[in-house]
């Protein structure tokens, strides 16, 4: 059985029933690419995708907002039969209340008008395109098959046609830079996308990628260059109210498993890493512009994100004391903070008598 992916959601728990295609549909393998490890799967049973569904609704509580999931492959590139039967499957899901839509990924150059007639005719509401990159080198050298102009056409297509559109990028691909990425994500927001996903490359066996990083043309990401490359592009999206609903590949024995993976930052926390080297770096640029750097403060904090802003096993707070001398005294959750907000020591204190907040 596929596992079920949790996602996050403004309003209620969001769960997707994965079902994987690996490599139907796909025209061509990219330089990063093996389906078989990323997906876990090596081939597509068709009889197995009602059972699929039912065993994964088994195990979802009342009230979930579930949808039935397309991923692995270019979903509107694979034989059209198979794909009119697997959107009739999941469409009486829909119709009889046990899900509530469909969500499907897929290629840009794989949106034409046809396939988005078709798709309107079934309960579609998101479709996932695999961006990778806004950059034509980068493209070129990972081998998509595909320009950015295409990316660019088929993300209008999708949005006019009235889809969710959710733009997935990678991060540290080959000819990529941070610059590149950063610009990447400013299209992606620009481009109308109601989601996003960040993959930092991971180099398998078995892919193009791998035998060039073995002749030394490509050099993969260690996880701290991951971490920071990826925490910049999480901002970017952010910053645009475009919210990231994965960092990175979904844990899995598969993916972890060194008889799999050859290289790159294929960490099984990576997620919440960028995530506090968001936060890390959200606190350094408070505390430059309040000219605080180098003394010890109270950091006041939304309640939500107190864990995120002190790091797995407090890494950011001793991060801060160690490249900038700057000691957290004490960490305060406030509901009514929506934002890192430090405050020297002596002043903070006054504060803390005054008031009843979550302390650290």
């Amino acid at each position: 059985m596929r596992s079920v992916c949790l996602e996050s959601s403004a309003d209620m728990a969001h769960r997707n029933i994965p079902i994987f295609i690996p490599h139907l549909g796909c025209p061509n393998q990219c330089v990063f690419c093996n389906q078989r490890s990323i997906s876990g799967c090596s081939s597509f049973q068709r009889e197995n995708v009602i059972q699929q569904i039912e065993q994964a609704l088994s195990t979802i509580p009342d009230g979930t907002d579930t949808e039935i999931a397309f991923f692995g492959g270019s979903f509107t590139g694979i034989d059209r039969e198979l794909m009119i039967w697997l959107l009739e499957t999941a469409g009486r899901y829909v119709s009889n209340g046990r899900v509530s839509s469909i969500r499907l990924s897929t290629r840009p150059d794989y949106i034409t008008p046809e396939i988005l007639k078709i798709l309107s005719g079934y309960p579609v509401k998101t479709v996932e395109l695999g961006l990778q990159s806004m950059d034509d080198e980068v493209l070129k050298r990972t081998a998509r098959g595909h320009t950015a102009k295409a990316a660019r056409d088929a993300c209008r297509a999708v949005v006019d046609a009235g889809f969710s559109l959710v733009g997935q990028m990678m991060i540290g691909l080959p000819a990529s830079t941070p610059q590149k990425e950063l610009a990447t994500a400013k299209e992606i927001c620009s481009l109308g996308a109601s989601a996003a996903r960040i993959y930092p490359t991971v180099v398998f066996y078995d892919t193009p990628l791998q035998k060039q990083m073995a002749e030394g043309a490509y050099q993969p990401l260690t996880v701290e260059q991951a971490m920071d490359r990826t925490a910049d592009v999480l901002e970017v999206f952010l910053q645009n109210n475009v919210p990231c609903i994965r960092i990175g590949l979904c844990s899995s024995e598969d993916l972890v498993s060194p008889e799999r993976v050859a290289a790159g930052p294929n960490h099984p926390a990576l997620g919440e890493l960028v995530w506090n080297r968001y936060y890390y770096k959200k606190m350094i640029k408070t505390l430059t512009d309040r000219g605080l750097l180098g003394r010890e403060v109270i950091l006041f904090v939304p309640e939500r994100d107190l864990s995120k802003t002190i790091g797995q096993r407090r890494c950011n707070i001793e991060k801060l004391l160690r490249e900038t001398d700057t000691r957290v005294y004490q960490i305060v959750g406030d509901k009514a903070q929506t934002g890192v907000l430090p405050i020297e020591r002596q002043s903070a204190e006054k504060l803390l008598k005054r008031s009843k907040r979550t302390c650290i």
